[in-house]
């Protein structure tokens, strides 16, 4: 392990945690009161600022990923160490499974008056779209479902990397999170509607493994269509493109200074 990186994956487990935490809370929160508690607008918003709490836990140490798809955008067009995308993949997985766990116990009485404590994954009183992304009925998983998250992560990392670019009219650092959770904001808005917007492989893949072990069984690798690998594949092949994007428009062309 590179020295130091210990309090890096540290820091990206904790930073996803608190992601997850308010993002899986919030759809529990909308779905398990039946819609009485929430609203499509709340979770969009909600999301959004779980994405600027988690980079305001995390981004002064591990620079806030939070996300193996922006990981592996960085790696290819900003430089970051190849060696270090595996271990903050893993540590992102693991804070939002363990947020998914969190968000569980704390709704578990919720859940069992709301399905009578059998779990289901999709249907009338399916909770496993609580923790994961599920695609309607009418999506394909391929190619509909794929572009759906493909397009979703080249917004993110495209606009991303406009933000933080120091050549550009880049905000100042502190109110960096709040931009990145506006984007996420703008992103749900947009494009929720195929398939909940998972632009996140950790996002998707850690609660998608909690459901699997606390109730709802091998279903939620096989439901949509076995959709559970495409908020996997498309996030990680969108950010590639979606950094290509900026750079071949903007961040090549910047004219250089002295």
């Amino acid at each position: 392990m590179p020295r130091g990186m210990g309090r890096e994956l540290l820091a990206e487990f904790l930073g996803t945690f608190v992601l997850i935490a308010f993002g899986v809370g919030v759809v529990a929160q909308f779905v398990l009161s039946r819609g009485v508690n929430g609203s499509y607008l709340a979770i969009n918003l909600c999301w959004g600022l779980g994405v600027t709490m988690g980079c305001h836990v995390a981004m002064g140490v591990s620079g806030a990923h939070l996300n193996p798809a922006v990981t592996l955008g960085l790696a290819v067009h900003r430089g970051f160490p190849w060696a270090k995308v595996i271990p903050y993949s893993l540590a992102q997985i693991a804070g939002a499974f363990v947020a998914a766990a969190v968000v569980y116990f704390t709704y578990v009485e919720a859940l069992a008056a709301f399905d009578g404590g059998t779990r289901q994954v999709l249907g009338e009183l399916g909770t496993g779209g609580i923790f994961a992304t599920y695609p309607k009925p009418y999506l394909s998983t391929f190619p509909g479902g794929f572009v759906d998250q493909v397009v979703g992560t080249a917004l993110l990392m495209g606009v991303l990397l406009g933000i933080v670019d120091s050549r550009n009219v880049a905000p100042p650092s502190g109110l960096v999170p709040f931009m990145v959770g506006l984007l996420v904001v703008a992103i749900g808005m947009a494009y929720g509607a195929n398939a909940g917007y998972a632009i996140n492989p950790a996002r998707d893949f850690g609660p998608r493994l909690f459901t699997l072990v606390a109730g709802w069984g091998t279903e939620v690798f096989r439901a949509g269509n076995a959709w559970w690998w495409v908020p996997i594949a498309g996030p990680l092949v969108g950010a590639v493109l979606g950094g290509w994007a900026y750079d071949a428009c903007v961040g090549k062309l910047f004219p250089n200074r002295a």
